[in-house]
């Protein structure tokens, strides 16, 4: 069955970077498209970026673009997104999600499997 699981949370200084990994199973991750979402305390889950694995096109929102990078290593099932010049406001638990190619939009109600996440904290 699909899996998906983070890593690389932890406690990170303002203007600091972090390493998620989401290693997957169970499918083929060139037919999937793969996003990390994230959520703050008391807010709802909101997009941070996702990858088309087939043909490498990605997307970023706003709040992010220009800081975090996505990327995947499809040798060993793996997407990565690198964090840097993190924020306070970058806090929440990530998580990994994946939909098939032909349904893919990069949006929290797009994905069909998620990871439990993994927490990232920004001290100021």
């Amino acid at each position: 069955q699909v899996q998906l699981v983070e890593s690389g949370g932890g406690l990170v200084q303002f203007g600091g970077s972090l390493r998620l990994s989401c290693a997957t199973s169970g499918f083929t991750l060139d037919d999937y498209a793969i996003g990390w979402f994230r959520q703050a305390p008391g807010k709802e889950r909101e997009g941070v970026s996702c990858i088309s694995s087939f043909d490498g096109r990605t997307f970023y929102y706003d709040s992010v673009e220009g800081r975090f990078t996505i990327s995947t290593d499809n040798a060993k099932n793996t997407v990565y997104l690198q964090m840097n010049s993190l924020k306070p406001e970058d806090t929440a638990v990530y998580y990994c999600a994946a939909v098939p190619l032909r349904k893919y939009v990069c949006s929290v109600g797009g994905m069909d499997y998620w990871g439990k996440g993994t927490l990232v904290t920004i001290s100021s």
